[in-house]
């Protein structure tokens, strides 16, 4: 993979700590703007990135890069994508796909007329621990309820407050708890259980996005409750609940360290199959391998269900009275 990546924020620098344990990606180029040149040359110098760039265009036309990683605001992912997917280059994007699912399907058609691969970076369903969970879930009895919690108190909430509306918190860009922190647990709860019958969204909402939330989604032989908070703070854990045992995550469902499954007489087994300690690693390895061998099944099966979890995202917002973009 000859890779061009596309924005310079926190995620791109997490994203380089762990890049150069994958051997097959290249890091050909970093783009951003005008504003960011000085930062992208220390990562340049730093990483071993072969060249920075301004121009996104330069960088499509450019034959040495075969794929782009999209690591911008959550409001360009689908312009960006869409756009490198016209020059017939692979897009791996970073969550949320895009602000709603017609979006998605836009570049699923395109990714298709172009014979390209079009990817979501969404940690959790290429962890080895996630589909441990998958096997586990088979041994705790019938499935009764599911709580996942993921509440992480925004260093940006208080200029939020103050009036200063940084991405994070702008419906503009796509911003909100339910994209920015619950996505993970519906990706982590859909991809395990699939489609649920009801979707409803209670949010807290202040200057038109929601702060935090609670997302139920029903599927009748069990329910689950995904809570989401940029706004406040507590413990992050998954507990999965059957009638003969349960399945415990302490902490987010986009890293999954380890898990424990409890049987019905209260015994426990702590279990962690981790490869890697980045979480981006298994997924970027996984990218890597489909964009060489041409895996247009399994990028199949990834696109249906990351087009599942924006169709629920759009209607528990659409639940929730909040309009994105």
């Amino acid at each position: 993979m000859k890779l061009a990546i596309i924005g310079s924020g926190m995620i791109v620098n997490d994203f380089l700590t762990m890049v150069h344990d994958i051997p097959g990606i290249q890091l050909e180029a970093i783009v951003g703007t005008a504003r960011s040149v000085d930062k992208m040359e220390l990562l340049k110098k730093d990483y071993g990135i072969g060249q920075v760039s301004t121009d996104y265009e330069d960088c499509l036309n450019d034959q040495n890069i075969d794929t782009v990683y999209i690591a911008l605001p959550n409001h360009l992912h689908f312009s960006f994508a869409k756009q490198a997917l016209l020059n017939k280059k692979n897009v791996i994007c970073e969550k949320p796909f895009t602000l709603n699912v017609s979006e998605m399907k836009e570049l699923r058609e395109l990714a298709s007329a172009n014979n390209v691969m079009l990817l979501e970076a969404i940690t959790n369903q290429y962890l080895t621990n996630y589909k441990k969970i998958k096997e586990a879930v088979k041994t705790i009895g019938d499935i009764k309820l599911i709580e996942c919690n993921y509440s992480q108190y925004s260093s940006r909430y208080d200029a939020f407050k103050k009036g200063d509306i940084l991405p994070a918190f702008n419906p503009k860009m796509g911003g909100g708890a339910l994209m920015d922190i619950n996505i993970y647990n519906i990706h982590f709860v859909t991809g395990i259980f699939g489609e649920p019958q009801e979707i409803n969204y209670s949010a807290n909402v202040e200057n038109s996005i929601d702060t935090s939330g609670i997302l139920s989604l029903d599927y009748k032989d069990k329910k689950v409750v995904c809570i989401g908070a940029k706004d406040s703070t507590a413990p992050v854990r998954t507990i999965i609940q059957g009638n003969s045992g349960a399945i415990v995550i302490e902490g987010p469902t986009s890293t999954i360290d380890r898990f424990t499954v409890i049987d019905h007489q209260n015994k426990s087994q702590i279990v962690d199959f981790k490869v890697h300690t980045h979480r981006m690693y298994e997924e970027f390895v996984e990218f890597e391998r489909i964009i060489r061998e041409s895996d247009f099944e399994t990028m199949t099966k990834q696109l249906d269900h990351s087009e599942l979890v924006m169709s629920i995202v759009d209607k528990g917002l659409e639940t929730a009275g909040i309009s994105l973009g």
